[in-house]
């Protein structure tokens, strides 16, 4: 019998069921509870607490009380749950009535979805909705290998109106680089909409959006035909309309050299006439009437853009009343070489003109050595002159 007993002291003592459930199985050091019904007091609606759990062996309280704590690793921000798993991303957005220009900084982004080619190089693209998605697009530069870039780099679109404003609505998606990307035709890692008509003039507004799924429409029946393609495509808004973009001019008439001044400084948002979706545009002035005198001018052809920037002046001698009598047309046209030139848009200042059309021209004549810069929308259709 002694033989037994020592024998037993030899061998580890085993754990019985009701010991065994009584141990704390969470992350961190293994220790024994004193009561099962403090993880679940359903099971014991009327027990008071005055029992305690039997103790350990003693040969197994050493082990336990070594085991050093652990700490969970708290989860990456912005992947706890379906509505954050894309992250998030913080800009900010400024509307510059007195520029007529639309100020958007990204700043950084946090907590990205790793994609599955496993690239964590990325960028911020932006587009103006509605519109024409290569006429309104623009980009910052590449942040490569990190799932939290910072890029503190600022957008600008030139010739927001308060029109725009109240109508059009902002898209930032966050990119892989295409040019490092396995997958051409992959989509964003998380995008977002911000509608413009709540933006306060000349005030900056902060944001802190998390990211979304990019959203997808399913194409007409009629598209459905064509073997392999997709039946959903991303969801883009043309352009509303006829819009055919806007061009920023500038008209002062010169007292020193007795004549006007006319500044061709940028266009915006112009229709894309190539099919690669660009265009090449250049613009044409012509005074009419101007018998005698040089009456038409030609910028130069700025290739593969959407958004030309030309900061080019030309000069119409003459004196303000007999200026205040003409019609100043300005058309923009995209260059084909070996072919007719595509007619984009145009616009038409005069006296006999409407609107903010008048006011330029007439403002500009009626005072002297005073630069008057104003944003004008193009017309599609040009217009027709009599001699």
């Amino acid at each position: 019998m002694a033989g037994a007993a020592a024998g037993s002291r030899g061998r580890p003592q085993r754990v019985n069921m009701q010991e065994h459930m009584a141990i704390d199985v969470s992350p961190g050091p293994i220790r024994p509870i004193h009561l099962i019904s403090d993880y679940f007091p359903h099971f014991y609606p009327f027990a008071k607490h005055t029992r305690s759990a039997p103790d350990p062996h003693p040969a197994v309280i050493p082990a336990i009380r070594a085991a050093p704590r652990q700490r969970a690793d708290p989860e990456p921000e912005g992947d706890s749950d379906d509505s954050t798993a894309l992250g998030a991303l913080e800009f900010t957005l400024l509307f510059d009535a007195d520029n007529s220009a639309l100020h958007c900084t990204a700043h950084r982004a946090k907590g990205l979805k790793p994609p599955a080619s496993g690239s964590v190089d990325t960028y911020v693209k932006a587009n103006l909705l509605p519109g024409a998605s290569k006429a309104s697009q623009l980009r910052t530069r590449t942040v490569r290998g990190t799932r939290g870039p910072v890029w503190e780099e600022t957008l600008t679109y030139h010739g927001f109106t308060r029109q725009d404003a109240g109508r059009k609505t902002l898209r930032l998606c966050v990119c892989e680089d295409p040019r490092l990307r396995r997958r051409r035709g992959a989509p964003p890692l998380g995008e977002l909409r911000v509608p413009l008509r709540k933006l306060v003039p000349n005030r900056a507004r902060s944001f802190d959006v998390c990211l979304e799924k990019r959203k997808l429409t399913k194409r007409p029946k009629s598209l459905d035909a064509a073997r392999g393609m997709s039946l959903y495509e991303e969801e883009e808004t043309e352009a509303a309309g006829d819009e055919r973009g806007r061009i920023l001019l500038s008209l002062c008439y010169s007292s020193r050299q007795g004549g006007l001044l006319v500044g061709v400084l940028r266009c915006a948002h112009l229709a894309p006439m190539d099919a690669n979706g660009y265009s090449d545009p250049f613009v044409r002035l012509f005074l009419h009437p101007n018998v005698g005198k040089r009456r038409k001018y030609k910028t130069s052809v700025r290739k593969k853009t959407l958004n030309p920037e030309f900061n080019e002046e030309f000069f119409y001698a003459g004196p303000r009343e007999e200026l205040a009598q003409k019609t100043l047309l300005v058309s923009v046209w995209d260059y084909d070489l070996g072919t007719a030139d595509d007619f984009i848009g145009g616009v038409q200042l005069s006296s006999h003109a409407s609107g903010e059309r008048q006011r330029h021209w007439c403002e500009c004549l009626g005072r002297s050595d005073c630069r008057l810069e104003l944003w004008h929308p193009l017309d599609g259709a040009p217009p027709q002159l009599s001699d």
